[in-house]
């Protein structure tokens, strides 16, 4: 007994073990670790294998659902007159309150911040610092105002459409019967209520149609208890529960029959329940643990912390190098550390977290007004990336309601009174119309059957239960009527009709209606045997099986006491079967996602039969699926193979909608999306590049979603994916002319510096060339892009960067160096005197060289002749270089130190960017040959 009682203290200290810090505390750690993760990926678990917290829960379950209800009581130090108040209250003080996940939603400073932690702002902040210690006053606030039109833009679409933490309200107020006992002395219960979050394990909890289990419970009393699981399932299917049943350790956790789920609710029958786990320790809470958790960077957010770490050294290079050479030139040290500050300024990008964070707001607003609402900006850049689309049946492929297909006789042929018998047991149900009573109902009314229901009577009915699985109504027709369609020539008299599971009708039948005559006759083996069979063919479609049966009953010999005297010695009519059909835009909007890169992979906890028949219907292959099950024992290595394979994955639960998306993530090296709507989604949700909800979803799956859609359309995420390739393409525009621009102004700038006796631009015109460039740039994001890039999937690789910039950045440097020459050789501007003349032409040069690497950069055809940009990058740039040209002429010019330049020197202009257009084309399509890519 004492070994017995340890083991028991070690399950009980398992299951409800609760480590508690103050929320000030973890607020603190949350914001500290939410700070580093921005630049510190983050780790996760393997997809194949249960947490340490999760195989606690699911032993725990197991264990109590396979003892005897006495050693429930003790695993859970209770009794079965209930908890004393005290105790409750003890345990509620130790424990907790009864809520699975306590998030918050992030303030918003923490919201700012999130905002202002990018790389770039970083970068910029320090260089105006540096740039205000040095004096340069004007060029410090022009980078801080532009870090805070970047910080701004980001921090007003994120607060008006995210809140980053779960609230799971909707399930936590609801009040719940408890029995309580006064004391160990006075031996009296009280049935009370409180509030779902006051209980406590141990508690023995009462519920009925309607109410919530307040947690997992194991059942100890059950009256034809029907429980929907949708909410940890996202099927509308009703499950059975019983109490006094031992269960099998290899039956699946949500197959249990004796234990009810946190969460899910109760559709029919009443009982009572000991609750065994609360809050943190319940099977839900296995499904929210890992979210709210901040996501590791995606590859563009690391692309970027690469560029930035990468321009970072590059200044770190140079700059030093610049500043040395002007210094041994000048002998001025504050001189040369100013102009050495406007070089690394000049080297930063600093538009880009203006021109990402544009980009990004600009395809949030496009895809708003496609009934597509952004809540996390970056997931714009995701949906550019995905190729493999995670979906879930229910409601997306299909309509989400339930049609009639066929009503056959037994012999398989369409049969009016099999529909119409139906119709009735439906018509006269008076508990809870399910989806399959809809269906027939709506389907009699749309197709103009006229079967006279008025002319009908309910006496009675015997309702639906797990054990018989069918229900039945009994009827009457007017006296002075006959039921002449079912039994020719006889009074009116009382009709049971009886409708359920194909099985259990036949079993209650003696007769069959014979085909020809519409007479019974005896019910022989090989007539059961055929109505199977059809049966079976049905299913084998992805349909639904129903069974009709009836016979007549004098009004005298009515018993309702006994159902099975009722429901005895029928005649079987035949059979009528039910499908979810698939949305008619379904197969079009999977067609046009595969015909742009993205493939659909079904994650359902369907039956395998239905999946199949559904996706058949959409288009989606079907030569390769699995069920939950069948993962379940697959090895490591296995499991992630057939996760590549396979296209259909039915009767999945929850953890392993999670482990398939974490395995296409890690092992396949997909960026992969994940469309769903309940809380059975939420874990794939999280985890998934792209979390995509719709506005009807669960409260929990629309605040982990990434976007969400106004309506369950998938050619909503057909325009979605173009928009965020759109917005990638032109970012990656940006990035790409600035680090060309960037390297080639390092390079000409070192040999200038080392070879002229003079800075070959003062920090001044340096800064002002800088800024001109980048007022080019900032009509990008309204750029276009061309028709074949949109059409696949567009994901960041970084080793690709620095190759791009070394192939390209030297190219404009050539024609630097040939600008230098010729001024030295044509113009004799080389000594200090002539140093006036010298900044003017390369300012001009520089300036226009940089405004046609915008064109050269934007397209990987021939500019201007092939491909033209958008009329405001055109705009933008001819503007610039127009100003570009007329500055020198300007009293601006003059203080700025620039002077006149002679037309020859345009003349000369021409010609170098005519050899520039040239060889860098030439570049361009051997870069493109080579690497196989350009933007």
């Amino acid at each position: 007994m004492d070994t017995r009682n340890s083991i028991n203290e070690n399950l009980v200290n398992k299951g409800h073990h609760i480590y508690r810090i103050s929320e000030k505390r973890r607020r603190l750690i949350a914001f500290i670790t939410g700070c580093f993760r921005k630049f510190i990926p983050a780790k996760s678990r393997e997809g194949g294998t249960r947490s340490e917290a999760e195989e606690k829960v699911y032993s725990w379950i197991y264990t109590l659902a396979q003892a005897h209800k006495d050693l429930v009581f003790e695993y859970v130090r209770s009794t079965e007159r209930g908890l004393s108040f005290k105790e409750a209250e003890r345990r509620l003080k130790e424990g907790g309150r009864n809520i699975p996940l306590n998030h918050t939603f992030p303030s918003w400073w923490q919201l700012w911040w999130n905002a202002f932690l990018h790389p770039f702002n970083i970068i910029l902040v320090v260089m105006a610092i540096l740039s205000y210690l040095a004096s340069d006053n004007a060029n410090g606030s022009i980078m801080l105002v532009l870090v805070l039109i970047s910080v701004g833009l980001r921090f007003h679409q994120e607060y008006n459409s995210s809140r980053a933490a779960m609230h799971l309200s909707e399930l936590l107020k609801s009040p719940v019967r408890v029995q309580r006992c006064a004391g160990r002395v006075i031996q009296t219960e009280l049935v009370v209520q409180i509030d779902q979050r006051d209980i406590v394990p141990g508690d023995i909890v009462y519920f009925s149609p309607g109410d919530l289990f307040p947690g997992d419970v194991r059942l100890l009393t059950a009256k034809e208890l029907v429980v929907s699981q949708s909410s940890l399932t996202g099927e509308s299917g009703t499950v059975e529960k019983i109490a006094n049943i031992r269960e099998d350790r290899r039956t699946p956790l949500l197959e249990l029959k004796s234990i009810c789920f946190m969460g899910t609710s109760v559709v029919s029958g009443c009982g009572t329940g000991l609750v065994i786990s609360t809050g943190s320790n319940t099977y839900m809470s296995t499904i929210f643990a890992t979210l709210g958790k901040e996501k590791p960077p995606d590859a563009f957010e690391k692309g970027v912390i690469c560029a930035s770490y990468a321009l970072i050294c590059i200044m770190v290079v140079v700059v030093p190098v610049i500043v040395l050479s002007d210094y041994y030139k000048t002998h001025n040290l504050s001189e040369s550390i100013i102009f050495g500050i406007s070089v690394a300024v000049a080297l930063t990008p600093q538009m880009l977290p203006l021109i990402v964070n544009t980009n990004l707001a600009k395809g949030a607003i496009a895809m708003a007004r496609g009934r597509c609402i952004v809540k996390s900006l970056s997931a714009i850049q995701n949906m550019g990336a995905m190729d493999i689309l995670c979906i879930d049946k229910t409601g997306t492929l299909t309509m989400d309601r339930v049609i009639v297909i066929h009503h056959l006789d037994s012999w398989g042929f369409p049969n009016e009174k099999v529909l119409k018998f139906a119709f009735l047991n439906s018509y006269f149900k008076t508990e809870l119309k399910g989806p399959i009573d809809d269906a027939i109902l709506a389907y009699v009314y749309t197709n103009g059957y006229r079967f006279q229901s008025s002319k009908w009577r309910k006496i009675d009915e015997v309702p639906f239960d797990f054990v018989r699985r069918r229900m039945s109504v009994i009827v009457e027709t007017d006296l002075n009527s006959t039921l002449d369609d079912t039994y020719p020539g006889i009074e009116a008299a009382s009709c049971v009709i009886s409708k359920g599971a194909l099985e259990e009708v036949l079993n209650i039948c003696t007769s069959i209606e014979q085909i020809d005559t519409g007479v019974t006759a005896a019910l022989t083996p090989e007539d059961r045997s055929r109505v199977l069979r059809i049966s079976e063919e049905l299913s084998n479609d992805g349909l639904r099986v129903l069974g009709v049966a009836t016979r007549k009953m004098r009004t005298k010999n009515i018993s309702m006491s006994n159902h099975t005297t009722i429901e005895s010695n029928m005649v079987f009519l035949g059979l009528i079967s039910f499908f979810d059909p698939p949305k008619d835009s379904a197969k079009q909007a999977l067609w046009q996602l595969a015909e742009r890169g993205v493939k659909a992979k079904v994650l359902t906890g369907d039956s395998l039969s239905l999946a199949i028949k559904v996706c058949k219907e959409v288009g989606i292959r079907t030569t390769h699926v699995i069920t939950g099950p069948d993962l379940e024992v697959l090895d490591h290595d296995e499991f992630h193979e057939t996760i590549k394979r396979v296209t259909v994955l039915a009767r999945l639960t929850p953890v392993q909608k999670l482990r398939v998306v974490q395995s296409l993530q890690k092992v396949g090296n997909h960026v992969v999306g994940f469309l769903g709507d309940g809380i059975n989604d939420s874990l794939a949700l999280d985890a998934a590049d792209v979390g995509i909800s719709v506005d009807s979803a669960a409260s929990v799956a629309k605040n982990l979603a990434d976007i969400i859609l106004l309506e369950k359309d998938l050619n909503v995420l057909v325009s979605g994916v173009e928009r965020g390739r759109l917005t990638y393409g032109n970012t990656m525009k940006y990035i790409k002319m600035s680090l060309v621009a960037n390297i080639s102004s390092v390079i000409s700038l070192l040999i200038a510096t080392l070879f002229l006796q003079f800075e070959p631009l003062t920090p001044k015109q340096l800064l002002t060339q800088n800024f001109l460039y980048n007022i080019g740039q900032i009509a990008i994001p309204w750029d276009r892009m061309e028709e074949g890039y949109v059409k696949t999937p567009q994901r960041w690789s970084s080793k690709e960067l620095p190759i791009f910039m070394l192939w390209n950045g030297p190219v404009c440097s050539i024609f630097d160096i040939a600008t230098f020459l010729f001024l030295r050789f044509y113009y004799g501007a080389y000594r200090l005197s002539a140093s006036n003349f010298f900044h003017t032409a390369w300012f001009v040069e520089g300036l226009l060289m940089q405004a046609l690497i915008i064109h050269m950069v934007r397209t990987e055809k021939i500019p201007f002749i092939q491909d033209m940009a958008s009329w405001p990058v055109i705009f933008s740039t001819i503007t610039v270089t127009a100003v570009g040209i007329i500055i020198p002429f300007t009293p601006v010019g003059k203080v700025m130190g620039l002077t006149y330049l002679p037309l020859s020197y345009f003349g000369f202009l021409v010609v170098l960017f005519l050899g520039y257009f040239t060889l860098g084309q030439v570049v361009k399509r051997a870069y493109i040959l080579t690497n196989r890519q350009w933007l």
